[in-house]
C-alpha cells in the first residue's frame, strides 16, 4: 500500500470496519468569509483609514459574548455577575468596543512612558543634590513641603489603589481597561515619587525637614479634612465609570490642580525652590495631557451614543450634582495653607478662580451644566 495514499478501505489482516470519512466543514480553514484571504486585521472597524498598532494589539483582546463568544461567558461570580457585566455601571452604550483611547495606551507604552517619568524625576533630584540646591531654600518653606506636598501622596495612593485599580478591572473592553490601568499606574507612582522625595529631603536636611509631618496633616489638619473625605468617598464608589468621572472630571481639576499647579508650582520659586515644581510637574502633566484626555473622550463616547446618549447625560448630571459639592468643599478647605508660606505670590481667591474656570471649561466641552444649587 502506497505511503501517500489515504486509508479509505480495509487491507492487511482481512476484513475490518473503517468509519467513512465525512467532511463537515468544521475543520480549520473550511469556512470562507469576507476578508478571509486578507493579511490585515479587519474584524473590527478602525478609527482611521488603517488600523493602528494600538488597535491591532488592543481591540477585541478582551472577549465579549456580544461579539465572539457564542457559548456565552465560561465563568462568572457567585453573586451571578458575569465575567464582565454591563450592569457594573449606569452608563449604557450600543457598542462597548467603539471607544478608542486618544493616548493609545497598551502594554509597551505603559512601561516606556512611566520609565521616562521616573528618569526625569530622578535626574532632576540628582542634579539638585550635586549643586546643593536644597541648601538655598528659604527655611520657612521646609514645613510647607513636609506637610502639604507629602500629604498629597495619601490622596494619590487612595485614588490609584482603591479608585482606578478596581475601575480598570471592571471596564468592559481592553480599550477602557488599558487607559484606566495607566491612570492607576500614574497615581501609584506619583505617591511613591512624593514619598521618595520626602525621604531624600529628610536625609539631606536632617533636623530641619520633618519627614513624618504629613501623617498628622492628612489625618487631623482641618484644612485637609475635606480632601480626605472626598478621596475616601471616591474609594467607596462601585460604578467604574462614575469613579473615573468623579475623580478626573470633578476632583482632580478642582482639588488636584489647585494644590499642584496653583500652590506648589507658584509658591515654590519665591522660596528659592526650583526643584519641587519639576517633581510634581510630571504628575500634573500626566493628568492634564493624558488622564483627563482619555476620560473626556470616554465620556463623550457615552454622551454621543445615538440610543443611550440622552439617558447617559442625565446620569452624568446626577453624578455632577453629587460630587461637585464635595470637591468644592475640599478645595475651599485648603484656603488656610495659602497664608502659611513666608512669600505669597498669589491669593487663594485668584488660585481658586483659575481652577474654577478650568473646571467650567471641562464641563462646557462635555456640554454638561453645573447644577444651580452647586456654588463653585
Amino acid at each position: 500500500m502506497s505511503e501517500t495514499k489515504p486509508v479509505t478501505e480495509a487491507g492487511g489482516r482481512g476484513d475490518r470496519s473503517i468509519p467513512k470519512i465525512v467532511l463537515t466543514d468544521a475543520e480549520a480553514g473550511a469556512a470562507v468569509f469576507a476578508g478571509s484571504d486578507s493579511r490585515s486585521y479587519n474584524y473590527f472597524e478602525p478609527k482611521g483609514r488603517r488600523a493602528s498598532r494600538y488597535e491591532d494589539v488592543t481591540v477585541d483582546v478582551q472577549p465579549d459574548p456580544e461579539r465572539w463568544l457564542s457559548q456565552g461567558w465560561v465563568y462568572g461570580w457567585p453573586n451571578g455577575d458575569l465575567g464582565y457585566d454591563p450592569r457594573w455601571t449606569r452608563m449604557k452604550t450600543s457598542d462597548w468596543h467603539r471607544f478608542r483611547d486618544p493616548n493609545e495606551e497598551w502594554e509597551r507604552t505603559i512601561y516606556v512612558n512611566n520609565s521616562r517619568s521616573v528618569r526625569q524625576i530622578t535626574g532632576l533630584i540628582e542634579d539638585a543634590k550635586s549643586e546643593n540646591a536644597f541648601q538655598d531654600w528659604n527655611k520657612s518653606w521646609l514645613p510647607i513641603i513636609a506637610k502639604h506636598l507629602s500629604a498629597w501622596a495619601h490622596a494619590d495612593q487612595g485614588l490609584g489603589m482603591y479608585v482606578f485599580m478596581p475601575a480598570q478591572r471592571a471596564g468592559m473592553t481592553n480599550m477602557h481597561n488599558n487607559a484606566i490601568a495607566v491612570n492607576c499606574a500614574h497615581k501609584l507612582r506619583t505617591a511613591t515619587d512624593i514619598m521618595l522625595y520626602n525621604l531624600d529631603l529628610s536625609e539631606l536636611l536632617p533636623g530641619e525637614f520633618d519627614g513624618d509631618m504629613h501623617k498628622e496633616t492628612w489625618l487631623n489638619d482641618p484644612a485637609w479634612q475635606g480632601a480626605r473625605e472626598n478621596v475616601e468617598r471616591l474609594m467607596n464608589v462601585t460604578d467604574w465609570v462614575e469613579a473615573c468621572f468623579a475623580a478626573n472630571i470633578v476632583f482632580e481639576p478642582l482639588v488636584g490642580e489647585l494644590l499642584r499647579r496653583q500652590f506648589i508650582t507658584r509658591f515654590a520659586p519665591p522660596h528659592n525652590d526650583f526643584v519641587t515644581p519639576g517633581v510634581i510637574g510630571v504628575s500634573q502633566r500626566e493628568f492634564a495631557d493624558r488622564d483627563l484626555k482619555y476620560t473626556t473622550e470616554m465620556m463623550k463616547d457615552f454622551l454621543g451614543d445615538e440610543t443611550h446618549g440622552d439617558a447617559n447625560r442625565q446620569v452624568m448630571q446626577e453624578w455632577l450634582a453629587e460630587w461637585a459639592p464635595y470637591s468644592v468643599q475640599a478645595a475651599k478647605g485648603l484656603e488656610p495653607i495659602w497664608s502659611e508660606p513666608e512669600v505669597q505670590p498669589v491669593s487663594f481667591e485668584d488660585s481658586f478662580g483659575r481652577v474654577r474656570s478650568r473646571f467650567e471649561g471641562i464641563l462646557s466641552d462635555l456640554q454638561l451644566e453645573l447644577p444651580q444649587e452647586v456654588k463653585v
